[in-house]
């Protein structure tokens, strides 16, 4: 008995551990799933009893300074469906449905089949439909008595101004994530966080008839201010689409307005641009039957095109525009006065000899002529005396080796000497062989305009909560002082000259101070021409501060590669800068101070009476009243003869001194005469060459005619106004 029953007994042992081991790993086990796991399987069981849609929270608006809309979100809706819904529904049709949702939705029926027979909980069908296309749906499922499809809200973002400002305020995706520009940088605070429309469901995912579905409220973007003007960068795009259809700009511009005392960008124009409402349209000139804007190779082709925002991400050389630095560097370093004598003579570098654009040299002028006629060598001397230490401090200072920082994507370093020998010095006092971007070129010439300080530009003003309170305002960031009050009121002095007498005169517009730098930078674009030495290609560019005495407004425009005779930033872009100049100020409401001479020279409208019916006499007299010419039509010159047809008709708006014609017959059809050719004319010489002929002039600018819009020889109408552009000669 006693051998069986220790047998017996150790066998009960080894059960009851192997009992205990297991009931203590299923304690130990159990406890891990619910303390160490437990929150990961609750949501796993709340996943499988619950079905869930997603609802889109509204992005914010992005607004202009003055609240003017410039991107919203409008309401529409996504159309989804549960296959295991529909897959419960035995008496519906699925080859129907797919039809019927089809024809509604415009969309493939195969496709949409193919979602409505899937083995999942959730299908998404269409996005971003219109609110009608979704109340159709709904009425469709309410007749068919269908479950299964969903038509739930959601937003599409929408841009009421087309291209205006395209660069600056980007574009989003179909998700409504910013891919671009504001957009992209001000993404957290835009996009909001999405709802949740919650159901109960099975464990095969069919919602259950006495659940309850419960809907979570999405939280709507923030509102972004920027410190963008609407009205200003409708005059710069405008300003900048004209310069490059009269200057033949073939490869885009771009031009910034900014405010000196703080850094906020009023304007930011790059051309060509695109629709923000369609940014992935075929650019103008691509084959479109090819053409999907989604695909790898158009992406990269939008990129180095219409998306390209060339005054952020594009390197130039400035050219002449830059010598306002190595001015400001010299005058803080008091190496030179405004007055101090200088040559422009010849210079022997490393080889090289630099001269001034001028065949015969102004050889001896002082230090502010010297500007006024940039001239190369006085730049270059002026770099000598300092030495390459400390000039190139200065190009440091003045934010060069460095990116502005400024709030848009895709900022481009500079391309600038790193180990800079004496030819690079001498070269890069007067802006050539290293490469900035237009936008740290502006900012530099705020430090110059507001009195000393580099302050960081920006576009992004203020962020808004839904009740309009602002939650984080962007301040000026001064990054640092680089010249003293008194460097920066003498080199205003001396800018407003370049514009009053020197290069800039293109510029000038009568009432305004306003002061600038011309720029002509040279690149070969055609390989073969390297040998040769001669350059194919200009980037024409002007920079200007205004009024020089209280400096509100920096204004830069670049042209890449105008293809015309004349490429010179002082010929071609200075009576841009000016026009644009002279629009802002007066939208700003800023009075113009006129000199004694402006006033004299000063032209103003005045409108047409209707001398219709009134004998010579008396319309002579009329006119001469409103400081009118005439010239009479007609084999009848008696002044009791009765005018029977007038041209311009009465009330058209004309410079003092304008011709009216007067006929003293009923004309069939109205006297014409052919347009004379007026190019290189001076104005007082164009004007008397229209009037012979009977013909009215609209001056555009000063000096001699460059074009005019009716050319040479085309048989006009007498009395027909003709716009003749003029211009000073100038180089740079």
């Amino acid at each position: 008995m006693t051998g069986p029953n220790i047998k017996l007994k150790k066998r009960l042992l080894w059960v009851l551990a192997i009992f205990t081991l297991c009931t203590v790993g299923l304690v130990v086990r159990i406890a891990w799933i619910q303390i160490a796991n437990g929150q990961e399987y609750q949501q796993k069981a709340f996943e499988q009893q619950t079905s869930n849609r997603t609802i889109s929270p509204k992005r914010g608006t992005i607004y202009d300074r003055n609240m003017e809309p410039l991107a919203v979100s409008g309401s529409v809706e996504t159309i989804s469906c549960s296959p295991q819904v529909i897959k419960k529904q035995t008496k519906l049709d699925v080859d129907k449905i797919a039809s019927d949702l089809a024809e509604i939705l415009e969309m493939d029926k195969e496709k949409i089949k193919e979602k409505l027979t899937k083995s999942s909980r959730y299908e998404l069908i269409k996005k971003k439909v219109d609110k009608e296309v979704g109340l159709k749906v709904r009425q469709w499922k309410k007749d068919n008595e269908i479950d299964g499809i969903y038509v739930d809200e959601d937003t599409k973002r929408f841009y009421p101004n087309g291209n205006l400002a395209a660069h600056v305020i980007g574009f989003t995706n179909i998700d409504n994530d910013g891919l671009d520009g504001v957009e992209k940088m001000m993404e957290k605070y835009l996009k909001g966080v999405p709802g949740k429309i919650l159901s109960e469901v099975d464990a095969s995912g069919v919602e259950l008839s006495m659940g309850q579905e419960q809907y979570i409220q999405p939280q709507d973007g923030n509102d972004v201010v920027l410190t963008i003007d609407e009205t200003i960068q409708y005059f710069a795009e405008k300003t900048l689409e004209k310069a490059i259809a009269d200057n033949n700009v073939l490869n885009g511009a771009t031009a910034i307005v900014m405010d000196p005392r703080n850094g906020e960008i009023l304007a930011l124009a790059s051309k060509p641009d695109f629709d923000l409402n369609n940014p992935r349209a075929a650019p103008p000139g691509v084959d479109k039957t090819t053409w999907t804007g989604t695909s790898a190779k158009d992406v990269q082709y939008l990129q180095k095109t219409v998306w390209r925002n060339k005054a952020v991400v594009d390197t130039y050389e400035p050219g002449s525009t830059f010598k306002p630095i190595t001015s400001a560097a010299g005058l803080e370093e008091g190496l030179i006065t405004a007055d101090t004598q200088v040559t422009d003579a010849t210079i022997k570098v490393g080889g090289w000899s630099i001269n001034c654009w001028k065949p015969n040299a102004h050889l001896h002028e002082t230090f502010r002529e010297g500007v006024y006629n940039s001239c190369n060598p006085v730049f270059v001397r002026l770099a000598q005396k300092m030495g390459i230490d400390k000039f190139y401090s200065y190009v440091k200072a003045f934010g060069f080796y460095k990116k502005t920082g400024i709030d848009l994507p895709g900022e481009a370093s500079s391309i600038i000497h790193s180990n800079p020998t004496e030819i690079n010095m001498c070269t890069a006092s007067f802006g050539q062989r290293f490469q900035i971007t237009p936008i740290q070129l502006i900012q530099a010439y705020g430090a110059i305009a507001n009195g000393g300080e580099l302050i960081t530009p920006h576009v992004v003003k203020e962020v808004l909560d839904s009740s309009g309170n602002v939650i984080k305002r962007y301040e000026p960031n001064v990054v640092r002082r680089v010249i003293s009050k008194q460097t920066s009121e003498t080199l205003l002095d001396i800018l407003r000259g370049v514009v009053d007498v020197g290069t800039g005169k293109n510029a000038r517009v009568p009432g305004y101070k306003i002061g600038g730098k011309t720029g002509t930078s040279e690149t070969i674009k055609n390989e073969s021409l390297i040998a040769t030495g001669k350059y194919d290609r200009y980037i024409a560019s002007f920079a200007a501060i205004a009024p020089t005495d209280n400096p509100t407004l920096c204004v830069l425009v670049v042209l890449d590669y105008p293809d015309q005779f004349y490429h010179g930033g002082g010929m071609i872009v200075a009576p841009v800068v000016g026009k644009l100049i002279d629009e802002i100020l007066t939208y700003q409401g800023v009075e113009k101070e006129y000199t004694e001479e402006d006033k004299k020279n000063l032209k103003k409208e005045v409108q047409v009476p209707d001398v219709k019916g009134k004998t010579l006499e008396e319309a002579i007299k009329m006119l001469k009243q409103n400081k009118l010419e005439y010239k009479i039509e007609g084999s009848n010159k008696d002044m009791k003869a009765v005018v029977e047809a007038q041209t311009p008709k009465s009330s058209a708006l004309m410079i003092e001194n304008s011709l009216v014609i007067l006929y003293t017959y009923k004309p069939e059809n109205e006297a014409t005469v052919k347009v004379p050719d007026v190019k290189d004319k001076t104005v007082y010489e164009a004007t008397q060459a229209f009037k012979s002929v009977g013909l009215n002039i609209r001056v555009n600018g000063t000096g001699t005619a460059v074009s005019q819009d009716k050319e040479a020889g085309k048989v006009v109408t007498k009395g027909t106004v003709v716009e003749v552009m003029f211009r000073n000669v100038v180089s740079d």
